[in-house]
């Protein structure tokens, strides 16, 4: 397979035909359908207090509805993980026609994943209708991971020592532990099939994955906590009082995806003026960009970095709108040292114009930088995109393999002083693989 027949489709969903599932997705849909299957032969043969069985359904086919798109195409939903993790560790529940001030809470797990199973087919279901992927993947990792809570909480919490004891922080104590159990194993399901969509290393993603996860996961939590207590006072009506602080945060985390999705859209737009202007051959900056972002993930890097190195990539060549006249075919590698390095400065110093972009104009800058030259060593970054764009500049939009391995073959010979052998070796790695469309 060549470098540069990339794929076009997102790596979230991936339902064209059962041949395309990878052996992760198959064991997490098996798994989810079991647990499934089981819940609902325990919750069939009696389904204890419907009425809030039915309120945090709703609940969950609420949040499933208006799920939240994440950076690098991920998919969260807040709101849905509030319903459900709450209904899991629900202790007692106001209501009106009780003689005590709230009545217990008697459920069974396999109720509680039922009623979370329905509430995210119910919520998803528009999705469906309006053309748009189900969200299979994220509905089974987050359905696991309410499960896992609810087989801990509900025989715990049904204990004498629950259902009678007036140690609220206990009861509390024991909720953040199990939000914290769900929450890991949430993210350890979604680190392992993002690490196999796009490539990166297992330990990597994972961490990656804690990362971005850790502000939506606290959150949560603490909603979750917060919905229970309240039941005992409040009833069901808390579901919708606290309906809207969830959408609250729920649209600052979109906002901070549609930032992170103008930036990139910039970044493009600004990468092509270069190709439209005839400076270089079209489509090389996206090439350079994505396999860039594999070379990068093959050494391990976070996906921070890994944002920053797609941006430097993709702009890489825009010191050469100050050429008088273009390089043919846009190769920089036929330019003098000088010159390729006057080109990175004036690159450099148009993308700190912007004032928030100054890790990706250090980059840039760097990137005409032998690897073992004088002075400081470039950044890894820096590095990466040197290899890269050398080794795009003499195979171009080529799938012959044989001139593939000729550019590799000369990059080796110059690993000595020129570029970073093990971005070399990486580059040599990734080179035919069929690349993820996206970060």
């Amino acid at each position: 397979m060549s470098t540069h027949q990339l794929s076009t489709s997102a790596p979230t969903e991936r339902w064209s035909s059962w041949q395309t599932l990878d052996s992760g997705r198959l064991l997490l849909f098996a798994a989810s359908t079991m647990v499934v299957l089981g819940a609902v032969t325990v919750a069939a043969f009696k389904l204890h207090q419907p009425e809030i069985a039915l309120a945090f359904g709703g609940y969950i086919a609420i949040g499933e509805l208006l799920r939240l798109a994440l950076p690098g195409g991920r998919e969260a939903a807040p709101i849905s993980m509030v319903g459900a993790m709450s209904y899991a560790l629900l202790l007692r529940v106001h209501m009106h026609h009780a003689l005590h001030h709230s009545d217990v809470v008697h459920l069974a797990w396999g109720q509680v994943i039922a009623v979370t199973a329905v509430g995210m087919a119910v919520g998803a279901l528009p999705h469906v209708v309006a053309g748009r992927p189900a969200g299979l993947t994220g509905m089974c990792s987050r359905l696991l991971a309410v499960s896992a809570v609810a087989a801990v909480a509900r025989p715990l919490f049904g204990s004498q020592l629950f259902v009678n004891t007036h140690y609220w922080w206990l009861a509390v104590l024991v909720m953040v532990l199990l939000l914290t159990l769900g929450w890991l194993l949430d993210t350890l399901i979604s680190g392992l099939i993002r690490a196999d969509d796009v490539g990166a290393k297992f330990s990597v993603a994972i961490a990656d994955e804690m990362r971005l996860q850790a502000p939506l996961g606290a959150a949560v939590a603490a909603s979750a906590i917060i919905t229970v207590l309240a039941a005992e006072v409040m009833g069901l009506m808390e579901l919708l009082v606290f309906l809207g602080p969830l959408l609250v945060i729920q649209v600052a985390f979109r906002r901070y995806a549609g930032i992170r999705a103008t930036y990139l859209q910039t970044v493009r737009s600004l990468a092509g003026v270069t190709e439209v202007g005839g400076y270089v051959e079209r489509g090389h900056s996206r090439r350079v960009s994505r396999l860039a972002v594999a070379v990068g993930r093959e050494v391990g890097m976070p996906e921070r970095e890994l944002l920053d190195l797609e941006y430097a990539a993709l702009m890489h060549d825009i010191g050469q709108l100050s050429l008088r006249d273009p390089i043919p075919g846009g190769a920089t590698v036929l330019l003098s040292a000088d010159d390729q390095q006057r080109v990175a400065e004036l690159g450099a110093e148009v993308i700190k114009q912007a004032q928030v972009l100054d890790q990706v104009a250090e980059l840039v800058r760097c990137q005409s930088m032998p690897y073992l030259g004088p002075g400081q060593q470039p950044p890894l970054g820096s590095r990466i995109i040197r290899a890269v764009n050398a080794f795009d500049d003499m195979v171009g939009g080529s799938t012959e393999r044989e001139r593939s391995n000729a550019a590799l073959e000369r990059l080796r010979l110059d690993t000595a002083t020129e570029y970073d052998p093990g971005v070399v070796a990486a580059l040599a790695e990734v080179a035919g693989r069929r690349l993820a469309s996206r970060l």
